[in-house]
Parts: structure tokens; C-alpha cells; sequence
């Protein structure tokens, strides 16, 4: 009962604006619900005048609906499957990645960007879009207005792509293989991707959507190491600044655990599309949700005044992912 008194006004508020999030996102995928609900969620914290009964629910939805979110995440991972098709695509989505993470440090340095954007733009940026930042955030102890700044990034990156890929891929002459590589090394949210693979289908003819889908997928389990890295990499510089001696079991970040056990699961006992299915729905519901949490939290005025320089990050992320996903089909003759 005391949960509820405490939180239930903030959490019953966030599920008010995650459902018309999730189906506007569901008839506008190129923009997808994370988007909708962050913009839905701004927009009233500017209109209400007492949010102090709601900041409690807020709060607890924005840290740990977003972790539970990415733990059903996992039970959509059949791990076999994923690395069985996706195998050939590793090559290029290890460089895409690196080249991500290089550039987001080069200008975190050049730019004096804040140290949580920097990551979040270029994790977003290199592995999976809104579900890699929803992983990373916590780790990193990252601020709702970080995050919100880093998925709008992804966002309007995400978007562009969606709309031009197809055509680029035509005036390359890229294969129905190579255009499938392609939309899932360089596009970065899961809607996108399948946006640019069915337009491509459509004007092709083929079927590229379910490679391009394997391939992100398989990005998607770097979201693992990337994490763990960070855990450790945030513990050893808060001993640095003079907090307690370096704990990894204080900084590691349990919920990414359990990501994994879910995936596991998943793959040994090769649970079925009915039970996988809903609970991968639910995982982009509860992103969702939180995605409204974490609107609610953010200051619209602050983060146009401040995103000129994560938004030249994403940028610069987007267009180095693309070129080195193209370098490398040619290099290993996919084109």
C-alpha cells in the first residue's frame, strides 16, 4: 500500500501518456512511440503547476521501468539464431561500432560536451538506438534530461535514414544482401530499420527485411559489454574523484544481468513466437513509459539551448557508421 500512495499517482500518469504514445508510434514507426511519449511528457511539465504528488512515480518509472524494460528486452534474443545469421554481418558491425565510439571521444574532447551525452549519443549512435541508451543510463547514472537530449538525437538521425537509405542504396547499386547489411549497421532504431528494409523491398521486390532485422539484432548484443565496461569505467573514476574504493559488484549493473539470463532462456529452451512475442511487446511499452517519465523531467527550452552540440556529435556518428558500413561490404566483396 505504501508503494502505491507513494508512486501511483507518477506511474499511473506515465501509463496515461505511454498509451496514445504506442499507437501513434504504431502509425508513424519512422518516429516510433519513445519519441511521441518524450514529446507528450515535455510538453505537460511545461502546463502543470504541482507535480510534486507525481515527481515519486516519475522517478521510479524513469530508473526502474527503464530497467525492467530491457530486461524482457532479453527474451526476445534467441542467441543461436541471432549469431547463426547474423555471423557475416560481425566484421562490420565491430567497425561501425568502434568508429561510433572513436568519433563521439574525439569530439567529447574537441567539443567539451558533457561527459553522459557523449556516451549516450555514441552508444545510441553505434548499437541500437533508444534500447542501448535505456541500457546505458543507468549505468552511467546519466540525468532524464540527457537522456531525453541523446534519443532525440537518434531520433532525427534515425528518421533521415529511414527516408534516404533506400534511394542512396539504388544510386550505389547495392544488392538486396548489401541494402539488408546496410539498414541494419547504419540505421540505428529497430522501427527505422524495418521502415528503409520495407521501402527497399517495395521498390526491389525482394525480402531484405528479415536479414536487415537479424543484423541489428546482433548489434544489439553489444549492448553487454558496452555496459559492463562502463560500469567499471564509472566506479574506477569515482574512486578517482575521491569515493570509495572500486567495487564491481557496487557498479555492476545487475539489470543487464538479468537481459542476459532472459536471452538465455530464450535460446535453451527455444521458447516459442506466442510467449517471446508479448513480452517483447511489453519491453517497448515500458520503454515507453519511461520515455514519459523521463519527458516530464526535462526542461524543452533547456534542451533546444543546449543541443547544437550533441546533435553535431550524432551527426558526425551517423555519417562515419554509414561510410564504414559501405567501406567494409566492399572490402569483404558483399556489395
Amino acid at each position: 500500500m505504501n508503494f502505491i500512495k507513494k508512486n501511483g499517482a507518477g506511474l499511473l500518469l506515465c501509463l496515461i501518456i505511454a498509451i496514445p504514445s504506442w499507437f501513434l508510434g504504431q502509425a508513424v514507426p519512422v518516429v516510433g512511440g519513445p519519441v511521441f511519449a518524450i514529446l507528450i511528457g515535455m510538453v505537460l511539465t511545461l502546463i502543470m503547476k504541482n507535480k510534486e504528488s507525481f515527481e515519486s512515480g516519475i522517478k521510479y518509472t524513469s530508473k526502474k521501468i527503464l530497467q525492467a524494460a530491457v530486461v524482457f528486452l532479453g527474451f526476445g534474443m534467441n542467441l543461436t539464431e541471432i549469431l547463426a545469421k547474423g555471423k557475416q554481418s560481425l566484421p562490420i558491425i565491430i567497425s561501425t561500432i568502434s568508429t561510433s565510439l572513436i568519433i563521439s571521444f574525439i569530439l567529447y574532447k574537441a567539443l567539451k560536451l558533457k561527459t553522459n551525452n557523449a556516451i549516450l549519443v555514441g552508444v545510441g549512435s553505434s548499437i541500437c538506438g533508444g534500447s542501448a541508451i535505456a541500457a546505458t543510463a543507468p549505468v552511467i547514472n546519466a540525468s532524464d534530461e540527457e537522456v531525453a537530449q541523446s534519443i532525440s538525437v537518434i531520433f532525427l538521425f534515425n528518421v533521415i535514414a529511414a527516408l534516404i537509405f533506400p534511394t542512396l542504396g539504388s544510386l550505389l547499386h547495392l544488392s538486396n544482401e548489401g541494402f539488408g547489411l546496410f539498414a541494419g549497421t547504419a540505421i540505428n532504431d529497430t522501427s527505422s530499420v524495418t521502415a528503409a528494409a520495407a521501402s527497399w523491398d517495395g521498390i526491389h521486390g525482394s525480402n531484405t527485411l528479415e536479414a536487415a532485422a537479424i543484423v541489428k539484432m546482433t548489434r544489439t548484443l553489444a549492448i553487454i559489454p558496452i555496459t559492463l565496461i562502463l560500469a567499471i569505467y564509472r566506479g574506477r573514476k569515482e574512486k578517482n574523484n575521491g569515493g570509495s574504493s572500486f567495487s564491481l559488484k557496487k557498479s555492476f549493473p545487475y539489470f543487464v544481468l538479468f537481459f542476459v539470463l532472459a536471452s538465455v532462456v530464450t535460446t535453451i529452451f527455444q521458447l516459442p513466437a506466442s510467449i517471446t512475442m508479448p513480452l517483447k511487446e511489453l519491453s517497448k511499452f515500458l520503454i515507453i513509459m519511461a520515455m514519459a517519465a523521463i519527458g516530464l523531467n526535462t526542461n524543452i527550452i533547456n534542451l533546444v539551448k543546449t543541443g547544437g552540440k550533441p546533435i553535431f556529435t550524432g551527426f558526425c556518428c551517423w555519417v562515419g557508421i554509414a561510410c564504414v558500413s559501405l567501406g567494409m561490404q566492399s572490402i569483404l566483396n558483399i556489395w
